[in-house]
């Protein structure tokens, strides 16, 4: 028999774009996976030339899903560049854009597990494809897809507030905030008049937590075990007691047993990482330099976040890590469908975070910028919803950028997504060598559990069909599929 290949493309319920390589051998076997990211990246060289100040407006034009993210990420290096580090930023500024990223993680989680992964869970892999969709899940379980709708328009709300608006506005400048919080908008999320307050989001988040323990007492033979295998893991911890920090913290990294393999200031990252290229991909792959390219590679996320922090500071959201926790004898979670669980602890953890931020005084202040001796290097790092991102800019000396440098969550979750797919593929192709939707399916739901968002690693454009084909090994089409 001859070689065929499988291709997936794209792969659907993400953000943005990818395509799917499945090769099988002579006898029918799959022999590799590759997850292709087509689109080309492009952001770092163009926004060369522009002056830094417009950094945190320009770059959430990355994507329209995380573009807080990339403002909140950009301002943490140009607050550098004006000679300001997060410790002397004014008590108000930090808080607001503690309260603008909470926002925007919960929200981002809503819609990833509501919208995006919910279907998978519900209804199965072997569901039909017009099923696996957030409209099912509203007919199916009216009360779930409710809470999901509306705990994440509470995030966006809260997004609206801060910024201006809900996608691409603005709220950090060099050096602080331009803007400060008013007690109408604080009264907003507290009174629950216009839309369910603070505290009915953080009983929602207790219950989604519930629904999925149970689900995962009901499935824990394919939860477990689909798509597992050991990784580094990689995330922000606080500086002084190791515990899960989203906004400001040091690099930590484990192995997959959960031996420390790095603990550095965000300003090291440069000399303990460096990034592969594969001519079959745009999307690069971070490693560790200690460690090289096979074994220095991490994943990024909910999941490994719950792998290298100590604990949680808020405690509803620490009793369930400890839940999580004990599932694995408090040893390092490989199991990738695990994600899922882990990114509704962290929903609780952003919810009981801004519980407490609206309730502070300080938000309502006026001490709103800072100023220092200005620099030509500025480094930011911040936890975004799908993992650890960075952002470096150098200068000259008029201000202007002459280089950027940008590794977004799902660039470090490029080795893992490949991993995932090729472990998938091999179990669903070589237990029955035979395209049909529910095995496609299921290799896209290794790569949705990662929530990658491929606009933010690639700055892709447009839009393409599923196309499938299997080819033989001169390159005969002698299959071929669209969705």
């Amino acid at each position: 028999m001859s070689k065929r290949k499988i291709v997936i493309e794209p792969v659907t319920r993400v953000e943005g774009h990818g395509k799917v390589t499945i090769k099988l051998d002579e006898n029918g076997k799959v022999d590799d996976a590759f997850l292709h990211i087509v689109e080309f990246r492009g952001f770092e060289k163009f926004i060369q030339g522009h002056p830094y100040w417009e950094a945190p407006v320009l770059v959430q034009r990355l994507c329209g899903i995380c573009p807080v993210s990339h403002h909140v990420a950009a301002a943490k290096a140009i607050d550098q560049l004006v000679g300001v580090d997060s410790e002397n930023l004014s008590p108000t500024a930090t808080k607001l854009r503690k309260l603008l990223h909470y926002g925007q993680v919960f929200q981002s989680h809503a819609l990833h597990f509501f919208y995006l992964a919910s279907p998978d869970l519900l209804f199965g892999v072997d569901a039909p494809a017009e099923k696996r969709n957030i409209v099912a899940v509203a007919t199916e379980n009216q009360a779930l897809a409710k809470k999901g709708i509306l705990m994440r328009k509470f995030g966006q709300e809260m997004i609206k507030a801060l910024a201006g608006k809900k996608i691409h506005g603005i709220l950090a400048v060099p050096g602080g905030v331009h803007k400060t919080f008013t007690k109408e908008e604080r009264e907003y999320f507290l009174d629950g008049k216009q839309i369910p307050n603070i505290d009915t989001m953080i009983n929602w988040c207790k219950e989604i937590i519930d629904f999925m323990k149970t689900y995962h007492t009901d499935n824990a033979n394919w939860i477990d075990n689909f798509a597992a295998y050991h990784s580094n893991h990689l995330g922000l911890v606080d500086k002084k007691t190791g515990a899960l920090e989203l906004y400001d913290g040091r690099l930590r990294s484990i192995d997959a047993h959960g031996n420390e393999l790095m603990n550095i200031s965000d300003n090291e990252y440069g000399y303990h990482f460096k990034e592969a290229v594969e001519p079959w991909s745009y999307l690069k792959f971070p490693y560790m330099k200690d460690l090289g390219r096979e074994k220095g590679w991490n994943r990024v996320g909910p999941l490994a976040r719950m792998n290298v922090c100590s604990h949680i500071k808020t405690p509803l959201a620490e009793t369930e890590r400890l839940i999580f926790k004990a599932y694995t004898h408090n040893k390092p979670n490989n199991m990738t469908m695990h994600t899922h669980w882990a990114r509704l602890i962290e929903m609780l953890h952003c919810a009981e975070l801004m519980k407490e931020l609206l309730n502070d005084p300080e938000i309502l202040g006026s001490d709103l910028l800072r100023e220092g001796v200005k620099r030509n290097k500025g480094i930011g790092i911040i936890e975004a919803p799908r993992g650890t991102l960075i952002h470096e800019y150098h200068t000259d000396d008029k201000g202007l950028i002459t280089k950027c440098n940008l590794i977004v969550s799902t660039t470090h979750n490029n080795e893992a997504m490949n991993r995932g797919v090729r472990a998938v593929a091999q179990e669903v192709l070589n237990e029955k060598p035979e395209i049909t939707e529910p095995m496609l399916n299921q290799v896209e739901i290794a790569i949705r559990a990662y929530d990658p968002c491929l606009s933010c690693a690639t700055h892709a454009l447009g839009q393409m069909p599923l196309h499938v084909t299997i080819e033989d090994a001169f390159g005969n089409i002698v299959d071929e599929k669209y969705r």
